[in-house]
């Protein structure tokens, strides 16, 4: 006699199943407080990246960073004619993030949200001043970001403006400089660079900067929770001395890419 229960088109589990028994963890240790030092790196110091150009080969041009618990591949695509029906003397840049279901400690669902459009529309305003759209008429460049693992939005915007830029960079298109990104949390009274979420829940404040250090000049700041106002400058003052560290990672990765083809 067939199994009423029993359906043909997908993979049944055991009949018996038991929930996953986990460490209990202490949460004094998991705590962070304001006061408490940085652990495993000094104040100024931010994580190591692992950036490559060329991942995807369907691409015009692609990027994959990774900057130990932030993974992000970025694919560019075009440019190509913008389906919009009335002429625009310049191009348009588009940015679409996504977050993939496992990235998070909680399982997301693939639908994008609020958080999603928040990052696109911070990486879109880092990267807009420095692309030549003024030599793209009616055209559209696409850009699309894959969240592998996530650790922190700071982070995430930082990392995506970081591949996104490299990946441009990757697809020929012409560009006023390279943008370099990097956030600043304020946690007690100190600065700490590069911070991760947990760090993030401790801080005050945060701010994420980007800009073009070949010209010293800067495309986006974006800053979230109580900050005071010397306080966001020695943010802002840190974030341009680490941009300029990050820019000469960005430059090598291209390099290699052109090596090696």
């Amino acid at each position: 006699m067939a199994q009423i229960n029993f359906d043909r088109r997908r993979i049944n589990g055991p009949e018996e199943s038991y929930q996953p028994i986990f460490e209990a963890v202490d949460e004094r240790e998991t705590r962070r407080m304001a006061g408490d030092p940085r652990k495993g790196r000094a104040a100024r110091d931010i994580r190591p990246i692992f950036l490559t150009a060329g991942l995807i080969n369907q691409a015009n041009g692609s990027a994959y960073i990774e900057t130990e618990r932030t993974k992000i591949a970025c694919a560019v695509y075009g440019p190509r004619q913008s389906k919009n029906m009335t002429y625009s003397e310049k191009g348009r840049l588009n940015v679409e993030v996504k977050f993939a279901p496992f990235s998070c400690t909680k399982r997301r669902v693939p639908i994008r949200d609020a958080e999603d459009r928040s990052i696109a529309v911070q990486i879109q305003q880092a990267l807009t001043p420095a692309v030549r759209l003024e030599l793209l008429p009616k055209s559209t460049l696409d850009i699309f970001l894959t969240v592998i693992e996530n650790d922190g939005s700071e982070g995430c915007i930082a990392a995506g403006s970081v591949a996104a830029s490299v990946a441009l960079a990757d697809a020929g298109i012409e560009m006023l400089g390279l943008v370099a990104a990097c956030s600043a949390a304020v946690v007690g009274e100190e600065i700490w660079m590069d911070p991760t979420e947990e760090e993030g829940k401790a801080a005050s404040g945060s701010l994420v900067l980007a800009g073009l250090p070949a010209l010293g000049t800067i495309t986006s700041v974006w800053q979230s929770g109580s900050m005071a106002p010397d306080e966001a400058i020695k943010c802002m003052e840190a974030c341009q001395e680490t941009c300029e560290e990050i820019h000469t990672v960005m430059a090598q990765s291209l390099l290699e890419k052109a090596q090696n083809t």
